[in-house]
């Protein structure tokens, strides 16, 4: 009988050894699924961070600001067409009128790819905000033009269709003439008359 007593309590250190065993293997999964779940977070939040950077960065939360908005090849449906939408309107509006300078009109051949010629014929006014610029912009006057009849003639009449092409020509020449005259502050340009023939 003795011999029995001694392999139960062999069987009970073993049942006690397997039984720790047990609990080890236990802890060491929940161990490493904690690993696996931390692991995981932190890359989650890198990537959410570093998405969240390039995102800003490359302008999509809207943080681009309004004087550093490039307008002159922007189009109905582009990315800023709305921002530099809302900048002309901010540049038109909110402040009393300034000097209205009359250019003279302009008739110009429009970029054709067939045979016939299509024209244009435009009357502009051009705002200035202080009637103490007048002079000077009327001495650089026909750099203005100039400046403008290089940019027209390369219109098409598909540029010129709904009021998205006339928007685009209109920033074009507001851009044209602020680069004419850097040292006279224009606010707006106003097309008097648009002729497509």
């Amino acid at each position: 009988m003795a011999d029995v007593k001694a392999p139960k309590k062999d069987d009970k250190a073993a049942e006690g050894a397997a039984d720790g065993a047990a609990v080890e293997g236990a802890d060491a999964p929940k161990k490493s699924k904690k690993k696996l779940i931390i692991i995981g977070a932190v890359v989650l939040v890198l990537l959410l961070g570093g998405g969240g950077a390039a995102a800003y960065f490359m302008g999509l939360f809207g943080h681009a600001k309004e004087e550093g908005l490039q307008c002159e090849n922007v189009k109905e449906g582009d990315e800023h067409y709305a921002a530099c939408a809302e900048q002309l309107a901010k540049t038109v509006t909110g402040s009393t009128p300034g000097v209205f300078v009359t250019i003279p009109d302009m008739v110009v051949n429009l970029n054709a790819t067939g045979r016939q010629q299509r024209f244009l014929k435009i009357a502009l006014k051009v705002e200035l905000e202080k009637a103490e610029q007048q002079a000077a912009f009327e001495a650089i006057l026909p750099r203005t033009i100039d400046q403008f009849q290089t940019y027209l003639r390369e219109l098409r009449v598909e540029d010129l269709r709904g009021s998205s092409g006339i928007y685009r020509m209109k920033l074009e020449l507001l851009n044209r003439v602020r680069a004419a005259a850097p040292d006279v502050a224009i606010k707006d340009i106003l097309f008097q008359e648009i002729l497509i023939q």
